[in-house]
């Protein structure tokens, strides 16, 4: 049986929370249309929108309320909360409890060293003349977003469509990556993996960072940019506060809090980076898991849906180093928007980098927003932009994905290589 959907402990409580307590909101509510409708900014400031959408609803909700019978209405939302906890929980248990397993074979690996890999997703057919590929994915994730399933694959399509991809596979933390920065994995195992996929016969070399790996990426382009054709970042974060800065700011003092634990443990557990994404939408996990309860088990859209929380909930642990320059660094202190990150001693600046890149950035990401990675277009001086109606995963292995993300990236790619 599955543990997930991760941390599960965290999504129970909240679920609990929520819908076996929603009666003894009622005074709450009360009080806030009273405030709603007596109340007025403080000092003369003007409400932010998330204010103003929350009094607009409450005026809408004030003459209902006005007319419901106090005990009807208790006794509704009692009931109306069991059943979402009800629904959430069968959810959950399908998915624990569903017989789908990742299925597809391990690529075979052409480089390695400590635990990281370079995997070979080369098609059968294969051209002097295909454009290489280096994919950088997160630290934070398996690489199996990439290669989901045979028919939401996106390694598997570009080894179909005339690219030789080789996708870097990083693995959990050893003992020896326990110790790592970002430096090292950058300027060692990087710069050793692009080395490995120059021995391999091909066409030009193009770099694709995926989120976390986009920043990766291009701090090994700045300083390989002889060995490249050009980079591809999708949905990369660079300026960490042109978005809610005050939730960014939050996530880096949560990570000096957290430096008792990185000492202990020399690494940032799974659990404690996924309570992180989940604060970006508490409520998602609980939307989701109620909606998967409705769906036919034996369809295709519940195996999608499991094959991508398995991924999901399959998360790898940060080393300690890593997690501290990302918390605390990128995060609180904005270091890669304010070029502060420094890789091997050096500053990593977008505008330094003499080479073409496209900048893909979804519209619909919750995880990276859209604004944080507009502001490394604003950096680079070769930079195209693509911006589909996309989500962060979705742009991955959403059912659109290779018509309206891939394929434009593909086409782009094969110009840029000549």
């Amino acid at each position: 049986m599955r543990l997930g959907p991760r941390p599960l402990p965290q999504h129970l409580s909240l679920a609990a929370a929520i819908w076996s307590n929603s009666a003894l909101a009622l005074p709450a509510l009360n009080s806030a249309l009273l405030n709603s409708a007596n109340s007025n900014p403080p000092n003369g400031s003007q409400p932010g929108e998330s204010q103003r959408r929350l009094a607009a609803a409450l005026r809408e909700l004030a003459p209902a309320l006005a007319k419901a019978d106090p005990a009807q209405l208790t006794t509704a939302l009692q009931a109306e909360g069991r059943r979402r906890f009800g629904r959430f929980l069968d959810g959950v248990t399908a998915y624990r409890r569903h017989d789908y397993r990742r299925s597809l074979p391990a690529a075979p690996v052409v480089w390695d060293e400590g635990t990281t890999k370079l995997r070979d997703y080369r098609g059968t057919t294969r051209s002097p003349a295909n454009p290489r590929l280096l994919v950088i994915p997160s630290l934070v994730n398996r690489y199996h977003v990439l290669d989901l399933e045979a028919e939401a694959s996106f390694l598997r399509w570009l080894g179909a469509n005339g690219f030789d991809p080789f996708v870097v596979d990083w693995d959990a933390p050893g003992p020896l990556e326990r110790g790592f920065s970002l430096s090292d994995y950058i300027v060692g195992r990087l710069q050793a993996a692009l080395q490995a996929v120059r021995r391999e016969k091909g066409g030009p070399i193009i770099a694709i960072g995926y989120c976390m790996g986009g920043d990766l990426a291009l701090a090994l382009a700045l300083r390989r940019q002889k060995d490249l054709a050009a980079l591809v970042c999708l949905a990369t974060p660079w300026d960490f506060h042109a978005e809610n800065a005050s939730h960014a700011r939050m996530v880096g003092q949560i990570g000096h809090q957290l430096e008792p634990i990185l000492q202990i443990l020399g690494e940032m557990p799974v659990d404690l980076l996924q309570s992180f994404f989940s604060g970006l939408d508490p409520f998602q996990v609980l939307k989701k898991f109620q909606h998967f309860a409705t769906l036919d088990p034996e369809g295709a859209s519940a195996r999608r849906f499991v094959a991508l929380e398995d991924w999901l909930n399959d998360g790898i642990a940060l080393a300690a180093p890593v997690a501290r320059e990302c918390l605390t660094g990128w995060y609180g202190a904005n270091s890669t928007g304010n070029l502060a990150w420094r890789v091997g001693g050096r500053v990593v600046d977008p505008a330094g980098l003499d080479l073409p890149v496209l900048n893909v950035i979804p519209s619909a990401d919750r995880i990276v927003p859209p604004g944080s990675s507009r502001a490394l277009t604003r950096r680079l001086a070769r930079v195209e932009e693509m911006a589909p109606h996309a989500g962060h995963i979705g742009m991955m292995v959403g059912r659109h994905a290779a018509a309206e993300i891939w394929q434009p990236m593909a086409a782009w790619m094969r110009r840029v290589a000549g």
